[in-house]
């Protein structure tokens, strides 16, 4: 099969779909590899390294588009929109909740779309998510701390503290992958921390990991908004796989909060979990509500390429190798987990959380795979 890799688009993205082991796996097996020239830069990955693997680079972004198999890392924007075709099969993050108008043009060109983000294992887990969900995590809090900081407009808080003084407060709302992450990072850090979320296991996993260091609570309305109003930053990690994230926090909550407090939404690919949530850049990542601190960047480990891709390759390559050897249907005929990926295909939704959140009907995969 002839599998392309594009150089990302989107604003401050670096990392890249398929790292040269990657492509060297691929090439093993009998495949054609083709990079774009320069995708792996950002993510220190020469093209020459691509090249060695056995991989062709080419010059432009049309050709690597002309695959039957194309890898990337984030969804397509309206720049890449013309290279989308019935006889495409497309494996990326695509997070159509929150992108219509990619949803609606995948469906018009027929496209066949498998995304990272609903793929399943089978313990029900998201395999592809958890890396970028790990990278998130972590940096969310390492974004606040920073954004806490009075040259930042933040409250001039140090996160953790110092003996004699008050450490900064931690809320996480969700407990995922994610959320884990931001606990962990957070009680490094010293920050005193809560974590809601609706899933009592979960929250118990949390009291035994760390022993009642970590405040628990079940996630409700009454509980979010007390949490949220003593926090000092708030980290917003609430997944439904292929929905809307939930709005758990509204703009009235965010007038009573202190001034100078940080709200980080890495929720935001899916829509956001604040009310007033909206995508920022790497570049431009701030912007205030009220008297905080809002961050909301849509590709946050876009911020640590040389590790994101590194981990993202981790975790696709080995479906990438199914979907190459034997065809996206048969691959997903073999693998219900991988067949819970497929957003679209020849203009039908096959997912019902993508479908309910575009407002349309979902064809049953036995359908589509038939």
């Amino acid at each position: 099969m002839l599998i392309g890799v594009p150089r990302e688009v989107k604003a401050d993205e670096a990392r890249v779909a398929l790292t040269a082991t990657g492509a060297t796996e691929l090439v093993a097996r009998g495949h054609e590899v083709i990079v774009e020239r320069g995708a792996g830069i950002g993510s220190g990955i020469p093209d020459a390294a691509y090249s060695q693997a056995g991989a062709r680079v080419v010059a432009t972004a049309a050709e690597a588009w002309s695959a039957e198999l194309v890898l990337k890392v984030k969804e397509p924007i309206a720049q890449e929109f013309d290279f989308l075709r019935d006889d495409l099969t497309l494996f990326a993050f695509l997070h159509l909740a929150a992108a219509p108008e990619l949803a609606q043009v995948l469906i018009e060109r027929g496209t066949t779309a498998i995304a990272y983000e609903t793929v399943r294992a089978p313990d029900g887990s998201l395999p592809m998510l958890a890396p970028m969900s790990e990278v998130a995590g972590r940096l969310s809090v390492v974004q606040g701390a920073l954004l806490l900081t009075a040259p930042a407009g933040g409250a001039g808080l140090l996160l953790g503290g110092v003996p004699g003084t008050r450490a900064g407060h931690t809320v996480v709302l969700g407990g995922g992958v994610a959320g884990t992450a931001a606990v962990e990072m957070a009680v490094g850090l010293g920050s005193r921390v809560t974590v809601l979320d609706v899933s009592l296991p979960r929250l118990r996993q949390f009291d035994t990991v760390y022993g009642g260091r970590v405040q628990t609570l079940h996630s409700n309305r009454v509980t979010v908004d007390e949490a949220v109003r003593d926090a000092d930053l708030v980290i917003g990690s609430v997944l439904i796989p292929g929905a809307k994230a939930p709005k758990l926090v509204s703009n009235a909550l965010v007038a009573g909060m202190r001034p100078g407090s940080v709200l980080v939404d890495i929720a935001i690919d899916q829509g956001g979990c604040f009310a007033d949530s909206r995508p920022t850049t790497h570049h431009d990542p701030t912007f205030r509500v009220h008297e905080t601190v809002f961050a909301c960047v849509a590709n946050l480990p876009g911020a640590v390429p040389r590790t994101a891709t590194e981990a993202l390759t981790n975790a696709t390559l080995h479906a990438t190798l199914r979907l190459a050897d034997r065809g996206w249907r048969e691959a997903l005929q073999a693998d219900a987990g991988l067949a819970q990926g497929l957003n679209t295909t020849g203009g039908r939704v096959g997912n019902d959380a993508v479908a309910a959140a575009l407002q349309t009907q979902a064809t049953p995969l036995a359908s589509l795979l038939a």
